[in-house]
């Protein structure tokens, strides 16, 4: 229903077998439609997310620049919200070279150089926070000019975190206007900006928001103004964001044991090309702000993987390497095309079973326990959920509605915007209900 196609202009049709994508070849463009099936609890017909084609003439322009210290939550959730919608995202290094370090020892790889920006028109420039990173935005004189002249223009422009305090109110771009920020950067702010304590705040053609936790909610606000209200509830949906934004999380837990480890927990996250990189990399950065051992391991020939948004992120290791060591548990991002590549991956795949053989934690999220976990036997005698539209896919279907499903040592969630619960889970399991708690806080995701 959210992709109706126009029958005059169409002039194919086409499903193809096997495969997520009905494509709809017209006159004017190729766009192709994630097809998701049915909603098990409704029983409707949805759509996964907006055309993923940015050739039509309505698709919008962004830029995010990313810097090192940048908070990779806050870059990513944005650049892959904003291609779920369609818009035309670049991500501009404001360093000598294209890879950036961003906060948390995650590392990613910008499309373009800030210089090369320079010159092009963007409908739509957003700030991602992190410190140093946003300081070292805020130090870009390119950068600088450019979102001066977006605000001069009359274009929307947007900064999340430290971001807002540090460069929209250094640059004098929040004069008069209402804005917000993370909390310890909320004095700063109140110097440049009338500053509040909402979540997300739009005032005119500026958005600002607070942190990790409400990146998804920013990210959906960017696209209402850049597309309207009906294109941000498309793109929202397959999202499966918290209806309670702020509230306690609530995990589902059964047959429950101790998850134990030596020192600190080792943990083994695995990505390839097509993983979801809002998944994996909130995973990856709440795990390690609980201060586990987080091994990234390419399940590739080389470490740079592109991920289902094309966002570049570059691995620790290879997984051939990353087999050789043992694992307090293996976590599994989704992504069709990395959930497929993991299910072909023999040496993945007995690394797995030798986890669950050992009674060692492992888990998935979105379409990897349904393509990974399920097929492979892994899911035996377990209760799990999974995205949505794969739920099908698992022999046990009687937990799917819970966000997130503990069964013994196996973990399990719904998609992207289940993931801070998930990997707070995780944290939960491994260090206490308190210091995931103290986790979610500091990043927003529950009110501090």
């Amino acid at each position: 229903p959210s992709a109706q196609p126009n029958k005059a202009a169409t002039r194919h049709l086409t499903f193809v077998p096997g495969s997520p994508f009905i494509i709809l070849a017209s006159k004017s463009a190729l766009k192709v439609h994630l097809f998701s099936g049915f909603s098990l609890s409704s029983r409707k017909l949805f759509s996964v997310s907006a055309s993923a084609s940015t050739m039509g003439s309505d698709a919008k322009k962004a830029l995010v620049p990313v810097a090192n210290g940048t908070e990779p939550m806050e870059a990513v959730i944005t650049i892959d919200v904003l291609r779920r919608a369609g818009a035309d995202v670049t991500v501009a290094s404001v360093e000598k070279e294209l890879q950036v370090d961003a906060c948390h020892g995650v590392k990613l790889v910008a499309d373009s150089l800030i210089n090369d920006c320079a010159q092009s028109v963007f409908d739509l420039i957003s700030l991602p926070g992190g410190m140093p990173g946003a300081a070292t935005l805020r130090d870009c004189k390119v950068l600088k000019e450019m979102v001066e002249k977006q605000a001069a223009d009359g274009r929307l422009y947007a900064a999340i975190c430290a971001a807002p305090a540090v460069a929209l109110g250094s640059w004098g771009l929040l004069k008069g206007l209402k804005a917000t920020c993370y909390p310890s950067f909320m004095e700063q702010l109140s110097s440049s900006a009338s500053a509040v304590e909402s979540r997300v705040q739009q005032d005119g053609k500026v958005i600002t928001s607070r942190g990790p936790g409400t990146a998804m909610e920013y990210s959906v606000a960017l696209v209402e103004q850049l597309y309207g209200k009906q294109k941000a509830d498309e793109v929202a949906g397959p999202l499966l964001m918290r209806p309670n934004h702020g509230e306690e999380y609530v995990i589902r837990e059964l047959n429950p044991v101790p998850w134990t480890f030596t020192d600190c927990p080792q943990i083994l996250v695995p990505v390839a090309d097509g993983s979801e990189e809002m998944e994996a990399v909130i995973i990856i950065d709440v795990l390690r702000r609980a201060k586990a051992k987080v091994v990234v391991a390419s399940v590739g020939d080389k470490l740079e993987i592109v991920a289902s948004r094309r966002v570049k992120l570059v691995a620790d290791t290879l997984l051939d390497e990353a087999a050789k060591s043992s694992y307090d548990l293996i976590v599994l991002p989704g992504g069709l095309g990395g959930a497929q590549t993991f299910a072909a991956s023999e040496k993945l795949v007995e690394l797995l079973k030798k986890q669950r053989e050992s009674n060692k934690p492992y888990g998935a999220i979105c379409a990897s326990p349904a393509l990974v976990l399920e097929p492979h036997g892994l899911l035996k005698g377990k209760k799990a959920t999974a995205f949505p539209p794969m739920c099908n896919k698992l022999s046990d279907p009687s937990e799917i509605e819970n966000r997130v499903v503990i069964d013994g040592n196996l973990i399990t969630s719904r998609g992207p915007g289940t993931s801070l619960e998930f990997a707070l889970a995780i944290v939960e399991k491994f260090f206490g209900r308190k210091s995931a708690i103290e986790i979610a806080k500091a990043m927003l995701f529950v009110h501090p």
